[in-house]
């Protein structure tokens, strides 16, 4: 169950109004990386990790509540930015909003300029948040990722994490406002925790690599294409070791047209970069998918005369 606290997780400060970085925070409230798409995928993909994982469903669950907590907190800054005009636009018997704002906290530039960007905002709120992006876009249940394998879904956390942080780098660039940049750098950096709770989560699975059970066709998981000719770079990403384990290497091509040619249309290709067997490879991807299926099965209660959720009611 939810229980809301009245108080905000950190405690929002304004300054002065400024409608044009409110709008710009929708970008967090309803856009594509923004508090919203973080708290429902991380609770969208709690539902299917319950039983198989209850350890990680509770990792899920507290980071999808408290980015609720933040949704709140972008919010009510959103709404004190806005001061002045949400009352203002109440008052429709004073006459014009523009005139009414003339000698007031929020300049007239602002909220013509509000008003200019995002008219939906301004037109349909009346000067509070709305679940959309800065453009006005509305928000999308397209924007949540949940695959149902434990191991993408933490990899998609940590880049909604990554994406998120940076998006609060770029809003701090937007206003002066002490209290404001305040609040920015405790979401901010509650981005990074988060990314660093992922990362452990899914160190702990083991193994994670590569997502999912098939192992991939040991012709090409070693091969790096040269598809862009002319000042080509080499790194870990294409040379030596890589990332591979000791005794495996990337297998550099050269130039992918030769030598799609000859391999027939690679059909013929070896094996490069590694001795892995594939009769080995298929017992451990059999032996993995044995694991899996287990780790479902142990958490489920499938044939059971009645299911219940809540630890609770098995008490």
């Amino acid at each position: 169950m939810f229980q809301h606290v009245k108080d905000l997780q950190f405690d929002v400060r304004v300054s002065k109004p400024d409608p044009r970085f409110a709008n710009l925070l929708l970008q967090q409230f309803g856009g594509g990386n923004g508090e919203l798409k973080a708290a429902m995928q991380y609770f969208v993909q709690a539902f299917g990790c319950r039983r198989a994982y209850p350890d990680k469903y509770d990792l899920l669950m507290d980071i999808a509540t408290e980015e609720f907590s933040h949704l709140e907190i972008v919010g009510a800054t959103i709404t004190l930015l806005l001061d002045g005009v949400n009352g203002a636009l109440k008052e429709a018997a004073e006459g014009n909003l523009v005139a009414q704002l003339g000698n007031g906290d929020a300049r007239k530039s602002d909220v013509i300029g509000m008003a200019l960007d995002n008219p939906h905002f301004l037109v349909e709120s009346a000067g509070g948040p709305m679940v959309t992006d800065s453009r006005g876009i509305p928000w999308s249940g397209s924007y949540v990722n949940a695959n149902g394998d434990l191991t993408v879904d933490l990899r998609s956390n940590i880049g909604a994490e990554s994406r998120a942080k940076i998006v609060y780098e770029y809003l701090l660039q937007f206003t002066d406002d002490p209290g404001v940049q305040d609040t920015l750098r405790f979401l901010m950096t509650r981005e990074i925790a988060h990314f660093q709770q992922f990362t452990a989560a899914l160190d702990a699975i083991e193994p994670n690599f590569p997502p999912g059970i098939l192992q991939g066709d040991l012709r090409f998981t070693h091969t790096f294409y040269n598809m862009s000719p002319d000042e080509d770079a080499r790194g870990p990403w294409n040379k030596g070791k890589g990332p591979w384990p000791k005794g495996e290497h990337w297998e550099y091509v050269e130039d992918p047209v030769e030598f799609v040619r000859e391999t027939q249309g690679q059909t013929e290709k070896a094996i490069a970069g590694h001795e892995r067997d594939p009769a080995m490879v298929q017992e451990l991807e059999r032996q993995l998918a044995i694991q899996r299926s287990q780790e479902v099965k142990e958490g489920s209660e499938a044939g059971e005369s009645e299911m219940h959720w809540s630890a609770s009611a098995f008490e």
